[in-house]
């Protein structure tokens, strides 16, 4: 299986520099990856190093935890948008979810009216990590009522990344025109290949070339 039309290569370090994000724009241009997700900061300058490119510009809002208020993270997609930004990875209020409030979907609901509005996608990043089975599949559920386009997995900031047995579990509540982007801790072929054999339609890596290895 060719895993490029998957790979969304990704490099959120603290410490990514211009040319850092020069390498990465390189490298997916050469390689053909879907897509590259980059920190905010960076959006404007990629946008303008990718015209012409097919690959996709993906980044991060309320990134890592969550849980800034919802105007900030409306505000933050509208700069990332006017950026260049065409898929934006939202953290889900965790949060308020695990108070069992429904702002969750309410803030969720008003991302993807603004995201859809501007015909570009959203990805909401539920961190698996800190839910149990129920809440990863309520959560899932919830995302997917709010109108996203894809659940992921990870930050790959909380200490533990994609598992197998949570890509089952979303995919066993999400309809199949929901995409399930896995991301967090995925460094070998075999890794990836399972991940999509559970239900994953995107891969968020910093190890693309690793992927492609037989």
């Amino acid at each position: 299986m060719d895993l490029r039309p998957f790979i969304e290569q990704t490099n959120l370090k603290p410490d990514l520099t211009a040319s850092d994000v020069e390498v990465l724009i390189a490298e997916a241009k050469e390689i053909a990856y879907l897509g590259i997700c980059i920190p905010p900061f960076w959006v404007k300058k990629a946008a303008r190093d990718l015209s012409g490119s097919s690959v996709k510009l993906v980044t991060v809002i309320g990134f890592p935890n969550g849980y800034n208020h919802t105007d900030t993270k409306l505000k933050e997609i509208e700069v990332a948008i006017n950026d260049g930004a065409k898929e934006l990875d939202i953290v889900m209020n965790i949060s308020s979810f695990k108070t069992g409030m429904p702002w969750t979907k309410i803030e969720l609901a008003k991302c993807s009216k603004l995201i859809h509005d501007s015909e570009c996608l959203m990805k909401t990043i539920i961190e698996t990590s800190y839910l149990s089975d129920q809440e990863i599949k309520d959560a899932s559920r919830i995302c997917e009522d709010a109108g996203v386009d894809f659940v992921k997995t990870s930050t790959g900031f909380s200490g533990a990344g994609a598992k197998v047995e949570h890509i089952r579990l979303m995919r066993s509540v999400l309809s199949p025109e929901t995409g399930i982007k896995a991301s967090g801790g995925i460094k070998t072929r075999e890794q990836a290949l399972s991940m999509i054999e559970s239900g994953a339609n995107r891969l968020g890596t910093s190890s693309g070339k690793q992927l492609l290895t037989l």
